[in-house]
């Protein structure tokens, strides 16, 4: 008789303490088919692969030898979190991940117990991960705590102002240094290259430990390793290497591909660990399937694929992405003028600046993961005397905030935002949602900010962003593709506060201020055939505003709507301000804004996000027919 085949280790694991009994051998196989069930959910919904599948070993090991939830596993950004949702109690909705209803491509606190500290943006695990150590010695939640952080989060400022504080308050706290020398672009900087050295030169399967008194707590045959190791990086920095400097006792490099090495160690430090560790393990992104290993980005934001082939599932479409026309626009004002220069926080890919630094690449500057700092390097670049660009989705933007107002703002200097992803994003959610930065922006004294209606506007933009030297200037433009619109030769210099005017009609006016003038415009040709023909008019600027549009359509119509992609305070409380200012109230004007709710949105697709926000077209049309009352007297009838 044949021997029946053995049941797969993954299905019998509903939670992580079901790994308690499984032996080292089987935590290998578990391994292997969790790096499989990776692989197969993400080829169904899209996501971020490469980074899930380089921790694959390390997510068995550290909830083999921790005690999760008790214990807190926290990922910084979360990226890689997919395989640790197979192992805790999720794997039955994997394949729902980053759809409406589903999964979360992130950490989420209200998804899981086993997910702590909700992640989207890098760099503040430690952080995290130290208040909950903290809170745990005054009576909080017991169990360690244990924060995963990429190389390329390490470069955030905020990371080691978290590892200052915790070598300072001497908690026992883990930190792991996922190091796989590529964060979403490849790292950059004089941090990736003092991580490189540190383990050049010496073989993976030695254990280098160099914590003074740290090799005696290590299992006996990788303490000669770790011995070696320490003579070899003796001297690196002044008085130790940089993370005993801020008070941690560094483990490593080990292989964060081999068990063997992985088990014994978390084992070992789990035991005898008193204050801060910082563990530090060499992972390749990708690991395991050979189309992620072999991309560029190493797998690592992928649609939906064919897991034979690991060709991508994309939608054709005969519209250029805003993001492409961006870069394409700012090549062209870069070509006539050899000030302009471009800045990204570890973001070329995803803000089009791969394709100006493929042809400027003097002036192309990628800070990686320290928005605070690009922000702040652009000032000084206008300072100089160059005309930067600084593109930041808007999410990221957020991190920069202060350095905005006091670096930028307060001087006047002239650094031109490019504030790509705004708007309601999709699969990402809540975390990557650009909401917030008209308002945040737009109450700054000389702030410039402009919002395009479609491709070709964002053409004019560009154009006028590098033309202007009085002051900053933002511009911001959704994710995705553009509406199809005649594209211009080249880009015209827009007249700083001046809207324009779509289509004339009587009774109510429609003001679009960003991309959603698409969906005003079929609202309007609905209204049309009810015999309705409102005015519509895009704003173009949130500040300075075109008092004499608004004020003209605001005397001239029954009632006004402003509909755009921001949070409450953006462009419609401006306008609201400027009418109250005028009196314009007092004649008896309708005036509604129509703006994202005050709430955060789950993830979904985009369509549905504006369908949930109440701004789809439709929404427009019942918006009008309710401030006119025309709805309730056909309701009535």
């Amino acid at each position: 008789m044949a021997d029946r085949p053995a049941t797969p280790v993954l299905d019998r694991i509903r939670v992580p303490s079901d790994m308690k009994g499984l032996s080292d051998r089987e935590l290998q196989q578990l391994a292997q088919e969790l790096r499989a069930e990776t692989i197969s959910a993400v080829s169904v919904t899209g996501g971020h692969l490469g980074a899930g599948l380089g921790v694959v070993e390390l997510t068995v090991a550290l909830h083999a030898v921790f005690d999760t939830p008790r214990d807190k596993l926290i990922w910084d950004v979360g990226h890689q979190c997919y395989p640790h949702k197979i192992l805790t109690g999720r794997r039955d909705r994997i394949r729902t991940l980053r759809m409406e209803g589903g999964l979360s491509g992130f950490t989420k606190r209200s998804e899981s117990p086993y997910d702590p500290f909700g992640a989207a943006h890098s760099s503040t695990s430690i952080s995290a991960a130290l208040g909950f150590a903290c809170a745990a010695d005054l009576g909080g939640d017991p169990g360690d705590a244990i924060a995963v952080i990429g190389d390329g989060s390490m470069s955030a400022g905020m990371a080691f102002e978290a590892m200052n504080n915790a070598g300072h308050l001497k908690k026992r706290l883990f930190v792991i240094l996922n190091d796989n020398e590529m964060s979403i672009a490849p790292p950059v900087g004089a941090l990736s290259a003092y991580l490189s050295r540190l383990y050049a030169g010496a073989p993976l399967h030695d254990l280098k430990e160099v914590a003074k008194g740290f090799v005696s707590l290590l299992p006996s045959p990788l303490q000669e390793g770790a011995r070696r190791a320490k003579d070899m990086l003796k001297g690196m920095a002044v008085g130790g290497t940089l993370f005993e400097e801020l008070g941690f006792s560094y483990v490593g490099p080990i292989d964060g591909h081999d068990l063997d090495q992985l088990l014994p160690v978390l084992r070992t430090v789990k035991t005898r660990a008193q204050g801060p560790v910082l563990i530090h393990v060499l992972t390749k992104k990708g690991k395991g399937y050979a189309p992620a290993e072999q991309a560029a980005d190493r797998g690592h934001a992928r649609a939906k694929f064919d897991v034979v082939t690991g060709e991508q599932k994309k939608a054709p479409s005969n519209a250029p992405s805003y993001t492409k026309v961006f870069a394409q626009s700012l090549i062209a004002e870069a070509e006539r003028d050899d000030k302009i220069v471009a800045v990204t926080a570890a973001m070329p890919d995803g803000t089009g600046l791969d394709l100006f630094a493929a042809r400027f690449p003097r002036r192309t500057f990628d800070v990686g993961i320290a928005e605070q700092h690009a922000v702040t390097f652009s000032a000084g670049l206008a300072a100089g005397g160059m005309k930067p660009f600084c593109a930041i989705y808007s999410t990221f933007l957020q991190r920069g905030y202060d350095q905005v107002v006091h670096d930028v703002a307060i001087q006047r200097l002239p650094v031109r935002f490019a504030i790509d992803r705004a708007g309601l994003v999709g699969a990402d959610g809540a975390t990557h949602a650009g909401s917030f930065d008209v308002a945040f922006l737009a109450n700054l004294p000389g702030m410039v900010v402009m919002a395009a209606a479609d491709e070709a506007e964002l053409v004019h933009m560009v154009a006028t962003a590098a033309a202007h030297d009085d002051g900053p200037i933002a511009f911001r433009y959704p994710r995705g593709e553009g509406v199809g619109v005649e594209m211009p030769a080249r880009g015209e210099v827009l007249e700083i506060g001046r809207g324009r005017l779509i289509r004339e009609g009587s009774r109510v006016a429609l003001l679009s201020f960003g991309t959603r003038l698409a969906e005003v415009v079929k609202a309007a040709e609905a209204l049309a055939a009810r015999g309705l023909a409102p005015t519509v008019a895009d704003a173009r600027f949130a500040k300075p505003l075109d008092r004499e549009l608004i004020l003209g359509l605001a005397r001239g119509h029954e009632a006004l709507i402003t509909v755009e992609e921001g949070a409450i305070g953006g462009f419609g409380s401006h306008v609201a301000q400027l009418l109250a200012d005028e009196g314009v109230f007092d004649g008896g004007l309708k005036y509604r804004s129509m703006v994202l709710p005050d709430t955060f949105i789950d993830q979904a697709s985009p369509e549905a996000m504006y369908r949930v926000a109440g701004m789809e077209a439709a929404q427009i049309e019942a918006k009008v027919l309710e401030v006119l009352g025309v709805a309730v007297a056909s309701r009535r009838a």
